[in-house]
């Protein structure tokens, strides 16, 4: 009797656990539903299973919650599914790039008391990216990335000791580089364009907001903002463009979704893979915070989640190839009116000013 009360308590958590989410609150422990889908997949299809095990053909009671656990795992799986090789590439592969039009970039979320330098210098120095991000950077990071500025020239530091600081070091020409403050007034973005080899610029965008955590922030609102901001930021301005950064944010939340679609920005991961960066020491609790989106005037070459090197994140690396022609096969996410006025009630409950990012 106990075990069967205790599944029936494990279908009730499974069922709130996906229904939570569809709730338009950013309370921080509702939002935090939205990153583990895999393992609530994963849990609510094992529940369902031990459902037939242990209650076997015993009536109403047992069609009902194994049909709330199929519901509830058949809903995860298809917020999902886009993530997985089985769904249709969202980018074009390139596999005859010139080296002008190349552009590569890695993103390294180094967990601040991290002192294992020497080893993320080892994998930038065997991927050889064109730029380079680095997230939770302090002064002490900034010291053991100095060897870096003899292949990278270009740089934009902020150093902070509040786990947001922030260091770019680009192998290409840094045009009007800026360090903003969009939300937060201790939670810094770099936004700068880039001259790329062939002479084109491509405005680049590098981000780390606040995630919803107890720890953290009580709501989704900063984070969601932030991104929010940036994406019509983009879509009313910008036309080459790369956004990359640890987002605080899995690829299938309703925010980074409709990020997309109001930015017009392509995930290179949908139809190849999760590449979850964290948790890089729990290999059963990890999910994508690391983002690498662009323009659909690029096309893909790689994407590749990188070693460990004694962070919470793995480095996320992504090489591209700048296409004008891709426009015309790849189509821009589109945002429907009322998911727009939606993200417009975000901006606003953060920013009253209603997100000016300038120029």
């Amino acid at each position: 009797m106990m075990v069967k009360g205790i599944l029936i308590a494990f279908s009730v958590i499974a069922a709130l656990a996906t229904l939570a989410p569809l709730l338009k609150k950013d309370d921080w422990w509702i939002r935090a539903f939205d990153f583990p889908r895999v393992q609530i997949t994963i849990f609510t299809s094992m529940v369902s299973i031990a459902l037939f095990f242990i209650f076997g053909k015993s009536g109403f009671w047992q069609y009902l919650f194994a049909l709330i656990l199929v519901a509830c795992a058949g809903y995860q799986l298809k917020r999902i599914y886009p993530y997985t090789w089985l769904a249709k590439k969202q980018v074009m592969k390139n596999r005859q790039a010139a080296e002008d039009s190349k552009i590569s970039i890695l993103v390294a979320n180094v967990l601040t008391p991290n002192r294992r330098a020497s080893d993320l210098l080892k994998i930038i120095k065997t991927k050889s990216p064109d730029i380079v991000l680095t997230l939770e950077s302090d002064t002490w990071w900034e010291q053991q990335l100095q060897p870096l500025e003899a292949d990278y020239p270009y740089t934009v530091k902020k150093p902070l000791d509040n786990l947001y600081g922030m260091h770019l070091y680009s192998r290409l020409a840094l045009v009007a580089p800026e360090v903003k403050f969009l939300v937060e007034e201790d939670i810094p973005s770099i936004h700068t364009s880039i001259k790329m080899r062939t002479g084109h610029h491509v405005r680049l965008y590098c981000l780390h907001p606040t995630p919803p955590s107890p720890t953290e922030s009580e709501t989704s609102t900063e984070r969601d903002a932030e991104l929010l901001m940036v994406a019509k930021h983009i879509k009313e301005r910008s036309k080459s463009v790369i956004v990359a950064g640890d987002l605080n944010d899995v690829a299938w939340s309703r925010t980074t979704r409709l990020f997309q679609e109001i930015s017009g920005l392509l995930d290179p991961r949908i139809g190849r893979g999760f590449f979850s960066t964290f948790h890089a020491k729990y290999p059963f609790m990890r999910w994508p915070l690391d983002h690498i989106f662009h323009s659909n005037d690029f096309t893909l070459i790689s994407i590749e989640r990188l070693p460990y090197f004694g962070s919470d994140h793995f480095p996320l690396f992504a090489a591209m190839n700048h296409q004008p022609e891709a426009e015309s096969f790849q189509e821009e996410p589109e945002a429907q009116a009322a998911d727009e006025k939606w993200a417009e009630e975000k901006i606003k409950k953060a920013a009253p000013d209603g997100g000016k990012l300038g120029e």
